[in-house]
């Protein structure tokens, strides 16, 4: 047994102080009062959660963690270490791997790996091509977490830009599906434009012209439109543009059918931060305007967008190098993105509970995971203690990204992640990380 004791509980829209006990694997009991029996004190492991915060595990809907096939980048085992460092406990990995994961074999080839390796809890996207439709349909809800359809430009044949096989997956696959929304002939006809006056060096600046905030709503509008008309679970990734908010309603989460994610480094940088870091901060979509990062803050605010993400997608440095069109898009994040998520809420952008809730209870609801994102009695123990007066600078040393760096290396946050839990078990304390595996994520389905 483990009694987390006298902790400010971050839970549900409140803060209280409380303690948990865990037994096993699960939550045992919450107690909201003093008066904890002698027999627990005495018998359970005790942890002074006193000026400490707990919450739930962070649950990731949306990491590359690179494997199998591009490995030098970032791995199943290195990736997910990295994230129960930052209190992530469970993640949903993308299908553009190498093989890309477009058949049920290699899926189930992916949850293999995940068992032997994963230090997190797990769950993995089938992706859709123009093709695979036959595969999509053998898809077990309950078992996978959504299909992911590329509906801009992506790496090998993961773009699906046949009309007629997009109006089919989203009239006949019966499950959540995640989309990348940029439109491909806008981006094409942008790049058209810069190559005409750069050449081939177009500076990083552009990027974001280049996959233009209207590539972006014009395609996200364009998956909206389809998910109204077949009835569609969509969840629309890493929106990045004011205009995309219009496109989603004000409604409990548990009943929309539609629903947006925002990513970490959307609400953190903006355009006028490429001078300072350059490529990498280079994404996918990209980094827009301050008025999108602000206008994006207060979608979630007013629950018109639903939950944060990552989009962890760690390249080796070197690969970063470059311009918009040679430097890699994407970048690792998935160890800091609770701590980023604090500090906005430290400078009051957001409070603490709508971090939780966006980070932890969304996307229990919106995947409809079993018995997780929660502190509530007979949940698994996935959770988070946090020092709020601690700082914490991103270095070198504390890296563990593969790829070893971190847009924010130099950094320092206010807060520092003490301890994290995962089912049960002290997966992460004093800067060490305990090679505890992760479990197959289940859905309510």
């Amino acid at each position: 047994m483990i009694l987390i004791h006298k902790a400010t509980i971050i839970n549900e829209g409140t803060s209280f102080t409380g303690s948990v006990l865990i037994e096993n694997n699960v939550i045992a009991e919450i107690f909201r009062t003093e008066d904890i029996p002698d027999r627990l004190l005495n018998n359970a492991t005790v942890i002074d959660g006193r000026e400490l915060w707990l919450m739930p595990g962070v649950i990731d809907d949306q990491v590359h963690f690179r494997e199998p096939g591009l490995t030098h980048k970032g791995d199943i085992a290195s990736e997910s270490r990295a994230a129960i460092a930052g209190g992530v406990t469970s993640f949903m990995e993308m299908p553009n791997t190498k093989p890309q994961t477009t058949t049920i074999e290699l899926l189930e080839q992916k949850f293999e790996l995940a068992a032997e390796k994963s230090f997190a809890n797990y769950s993995f996207y089938m992706g859709a091509t123009n093709d695979n439709i036959a595969e999509l349909r053998k898809v077990d809800p309950k078992k996978v977490c959504g299909v992911k359809v590329f509906m801009g430009s992506s790496t090998g044949n993961m773009l699906v830009d046949d009309k007629m096989v997009l109006q089919s997956i989203f009239a006949e696959v019966d499950m959540l599906i995640a989309t990348h929304c940029e439109k491909e002939e806008i981006i094409r006809e942008n790049l058209a434009k810069y190559k005409s006056e750069f050449g081939e060096d177009i500076p990083i600046q552009y990027h974001p012209l280049i996959r233009s905030a209207e590539a972006c709503y014009r395609s996200s509008a364009e998956a909206v439109e389809l998910a109204d008309k077949y009835q569609t679970r969509l969840h629309i990734l890493h929106l990045s543009t004011e205009k995309e908010i219009s496109l989603f309603d004000i409604k409990p989460l548990a009943e929309k059918k539609i629903t947006g994610e925002v990513c970490v480094h959307h609400l953190w940088f903006s355009d006028e931060d490429y001078s300072k870091y350059g490529s990498r901060i280079k994404w996918n979509p990209a980094v827009k305007t301050r008025q999108d990062r602000g206008a994006l803050m207060q979608g979630l605010l007013k629950n018109k967008l639903d939950v944060i993400a990552t989009d962890h997608a760690p390249h080796l440095l070197d690969e970063k190098q470059g311009g918009a069109l040679k430097a890699a898009s994407g970048g690792p994040l998935v160890q800091h993105s609770l701590q980023m998520m604090l500090e906005l809420a430290k400078k009051g952008k957001i409070t603490k509970e709508q971090v939780v809730n966006k980070m932890c209870h969304a996307p229990a609801i919106m995947y409809k995971i079993e018995k997780r994102g929660y502190i509530r009695k007979g949940y698994f123990a996935d959770l988070v203690l946090v020092n709020p007066n601690k700082p914490y600078t991103v270095t070198q040393d504390n890296i563990l990204y593969k790829c070893k760096w971190a847009p924010l290396e130099g950094e320092t946050f206010s807060t520092s992640v003490e301890k994290t839990f995962l089912n049960g078990k002290i997966a992460f304390e004093d800067g060490v990380v305990y090679d505890m595996r992760g479990e197959r994520l289940r859905f309510e389905r």
